[in-house]
C-alpha cells in the first residue's frame, strides 16, 4: 500500500496507494501524504491530521512539523499523516466524497470494504501496532466551533487511565477531559481503535467553523512537540507543558434543537453559565409571528462548543457545556 519503509533510517515522504476504480480511471490508486522520519531504537508516535477533511489545524500543523523535523533529531521513529482522508480534505468536507464515508466512524474498518474502510482497516493492522503513543488532531468543522481541548479515554485500567492522563498534560491544552466513548462514534473511532490494542492516544479539537485558528494550529504544533519530547522522540523539543484545565463531559452537558428554526446562541466559548440560564433562542421563519423557543442550561458548567451555522435542524446539537473536576 507504500513504498515507504517504516524500519528505515533517514527521512522518507511518499503515499499510502489507496486504489479505487472510478469512472474516471479504474485502475488508478489515491495518494494519502505520508512521512516517516526514523533514527535508531526508540518509541514510534503516530501523528494524524485530517482524519475529518475540513479540521485544518492539525493538517497545517503536522505538514508545518513533518518539514520542520529532521532525521538527526529524532531517538526513535515518528510517522505522520497530515491529510489522512485525502479525498476529503482536497474537498473540504468532513466524510469522504467518493463513498460518503465518515473515517473516524470506520474503525477498525474492513480490506474488502469501500474506500474508507480499507483505509480504516490499513490503519488499524499497520500503523497502530507500530506506534507506542497516537496523536489524533480534529476541529469543530463546519458545524461547531471549540475551545482549544485534549480527550483521552478511560483505560482499561487505572495504570492505562493514569498514562492517558498525563498525555493530556504534556499536550497541555487549556481544557482537558476523560472520553466515556458513549457517544461521538463510541467504539468506532479511531482513539477507540488504539485502546483496543493497548496503545495510548490523545484526541483533540482545536477550533472549528471550517476556518484555521492560530492558537489552534500552535497548539496542534507545540503540544505534539511536548508530547514527543516527553516520550524521549524528539528530546529538548519544547518547554514546560501549560496547565490544563480538566472537566467533565457527558450526554447531559449538551443542549439539542427541538424544532428547525434560525439559532440565535446568547453565550459565548469559554463563558461560565449556571441552571437556568438562557444559551440561546430558535426563531421560525415560517411563522414569523411565533414567540422563539428559548433553550436554557440545565446545570452549570463552562461552554467547551458552540454550533455554528444559524440555520439549524431538529435534533442538531447547539451547545456543549463541562463541569470543573478535580485531579
Amino acid at each position: 500500500m507504500t513504498s515507504l519503509d517504516y524500519d528505515k533510517d533517514g527521512k522518507q515522504h511518499g503515499f499510502l496507494r489507496l486504489y479505487h476504480s472510478q469512472e474516471t480511471n479504474g485502475y488508478g490508486y489515491i495518494p494519502i501524504p505520508v512521512i516517516s522520519i526514523k533514527n535508531g531504537r526508540g518509541p514510534t508516535a503516530l501523528l494524524i491530521g485530517g482524519n475529518h477533511g475540513n479540521e485544518y489545524e492539525g493538517i497545517v500543523g503536522m505538514m508545518n512539523l513533518a518539514r520542520e523535523i529532521e532525521a538527526e533529531q529524532v531517538s526513535g521513529r515518528i510517522i505522520i499523516l497530515p491529510a489522512l482522508n485525502f479525498p476529503a480534505v482536497m474537498a473540504g468536507t468532513r466524510s469522504s466524497p467518493i463513498d460518503g464515508g465518515n473515517l473516524n466512524r470506520s474503525f477498525p474498518g474492513d480490506a474488502l470494504g469501500g474506500p474508507t474502510r480499507i483505509l480504516a482497516h490499513y490503519v488499524s493492522t499497520v500503523l497502530i501496532p507500530l506506534a507506542d503513543v497516537v496523536v489524533d488532531l480534529h476541529a469543530g468543522g463546519r458545524s461547531a466551533d471549540f475551545i482549544p481541548c485534549a480527550l483521552v479515554k478511560e483505560g482499561r485500567n487505572p495504570r492505562e487511565a493514569e498514562g492517558l492522563a498525563r498525555l493530556a498534560e504534556w499536550f497541555g491544552a487549556p481544557i482537558s477531559f476523560v472520553s466515556k466513548g458513549k457517544s461521538g462514534g463510541g467504539g468506532l473511532t479511531l482513539s477507540a481503535e488504539c485502546m483496543r490494542r493497548g496503545i495510548p492516544c490523545l484526541t483533540a479539537e482545536l477550533g472549528g467553523g471550517a476556518t484555521l485558528s492560530r492558537q489552534g494550529l500552535e497548539l496542534a504544533v507545540e503540544g505534539v512537540r511536548r508530547i514527543l519530547d516527553r516520550v524521549g522522540i524528539l528530546p529538548a523539543a519544547a518547554q514546560t507543558s501549560p496547565e490544563t484545565r480538566w472537566v467533565r463531559k457527558s450526554a447531559d452537558n449538551r443542549i439539542h434543537a427541538h424544532e428547525a428554526g434560525i439559532f440565535e446562541p446568547r453565550i459565548e466559548l469559554g463563558e461560565s453559565v449556571s441552571a437556568g440560564q438562557l444559551a440561546g433562542l430558535i426563531h421560525f421563519p415560517d411563522f414569523p409571528m411565533r414567540k422563539p423557543e428559548e433553550l436554557r442550561f440545565e446545570a452549570s458548567g463552562y461552554v467547551l462548543s458552540r454550533h455554528i451555522p444559524a440555520l439549524v435542524s431538529r435534533g442538531d446539537e447547539l451547545c456543549t457545556f463541562v463541569e470543573d473536576v478535580v485531579r
